[in-house]
C-alpha cells in the first residue's frame, strides 16, 4: 500500500477535488533513487473521461454468484459508469445500496490481468478510501498463471486493506500456502493513518527476489523475507496482477453488520504507477 514522494512526484498547479489536492500530471518520470534506478513500465493517470481505459483495466464478475469466497454482498458490476467512473482526473470505484441482479448493493472490482502484469518491481496508487460500517476497500494483487495451484497456493499480496468497523487502520498482508489466515499463520502488519478517508494516500508495494515491502506514504510498515525454502512459503516468483475494488460486507468486512445510511461510498484513485529496474 505506499510512499509519498518516494522519489520524485512532480507537484504544481492543482485542481481542487473534496480532500486534496490533485496531483499534476508529468510529462516525465524521473528513476526512483534508492530502489535500483527503476523506470516506470506501466501507468494510468486517468487523465481522460468515461469508463476505465479496457486496454488496460477489465473487471471481475465471475465470483458474484458465490461471494467471491468471502460472502461479500455486492455485485461486482462491468462497464457500468456507476461504479467505474474516470472523471476530472480521477478513478472513481463507487459501492451503491440498490437491488441488482438479486443483490442488494452493487460495486466494481477492476483488474489489469493479461494487461498489466508484472514479475518484481514497484507498485504505487494514490488513493482516497471510502469509510463507512461494512466496507471493504482493497488495493492487492493475485498471481496471472496459478502456477502453484489455487488460493492461497500461487499466493496473494494485499497491498491496502480496511474494514470499515475498524477505522483509519490500514493492513498490509501476505497470503501463501505456509502463511494464511485458515492456518493461523498470516503475515502481515497494520498501521493508524487518521486521515485515510478524508486525504489521499500513496501505497505502495516493492517486491523483489529476497523480500515483499509495503508502505503508507513513506513509512515502510512490514516485510516479508524470502526464507529459501519452497513455493509453499514464496510463491512470488511468478508475474502478479493489481486488483482495485470496494467490497461490502464479507467474512472480514461485514463482521459488525453493513450501515446502509452510509452509502454511496466511493474509492477515489489519483494514479497507478509501475516501476522496474531497468
Amino acid at each position: 500500500m505506499k510512499m509519498i514522494n518516494p522519489g520524485v512526484i512532480i507537484l504544481a498547479t492543482a485542481l481542487l477535488v473534496p480532500g486534496c489536492i490533485k496531483t499534476e500530471k508529468p510529462t516525465d518520470y524521473p528513476d526512483k533513487p534508492g530502489t535500483g534506478e527503476m523506470v516506470l513500465v506501466w501507468s494510468d493517470e486517468f487523465d481522460y473521461n468515461g469508463l476505465p481505459n479496457p486496454a488496460k483495466w477489465s473487471y471481475d464478475i465471475e465470483g458474484n454468484a458465490t461471494g467471491w469466497g468471502n460472502n461479500e454482498l455486492q455485485y461486482y458490476t462491468a462497464s457500468r459508469l456507476k461504479n467505474a467512473e474516470v472523471k476530472e482526473g480521477y478513478l472513481y470505484i463507487t459501492a451503491h445500496l440498490e437491488e441488482y441482479e438479486g443483490f442488494s448493493y452493487t460495486s466494481a472490482r477492476l483488474v489489469t490481468r493479461q494487461k498489466g502484469d508484472w514479475l518484481y518491481g514497484r507498485v504505487e496508487v494514490k488513493a482516497k478510501i471510502p469509510d463507512g460500517r461494512g466496507l471493504w476497500p482493497a488495493i492487492w494483487m493475485l498471481p496471472t498463471d496459478w502456477s502453484y495451484g489455487g488460493w492461497p497456493s500461487s499466493g496473494e499480496i494485499d497491498i491496502m486493506e480496511n474494514v470499515g468497523y475498524d477505522p483509519y487502520k490500514i493492513h498490509g498482508t501476505v497470503h501463501t500456502e505456509a502463511y494464511n489466515h485458515t492456518l493461523g499463520t498470516q503475515k502481515g502488519a497494520s498501521v493508524n493513518v487518521q486521515t485515510c478517508y478524508t486525504d489521499f494516500h500513496l501505497y505502495a508495494l516493492e517486491w523483489d527476489t529476497k523480500e515483499i515491502r509495503i508502505y503508507v506514504d513513506d513509512n515502510h510498515y512490514f516485510t516479508f523475507k524470502n526464507e529459501g525454502t519452497d513455493y509453499k512459503a514464496w510463491p512470488f516468483d511468478r508475474r502478479f496482477h493489481l486488483l482495485l475494488n470496494v467490497a461490502v460486507g464479507g467474512n472480514w468486512g461485514g463482521q459488525q453488520g453493513v450501515d446502509d445510511s452510509v452509502f454511496p461510498r466511493t474509492m477515489v484513485v489519483d494514479y497507478v504507477r509501475i516501476y522496474q529496474n531497468k
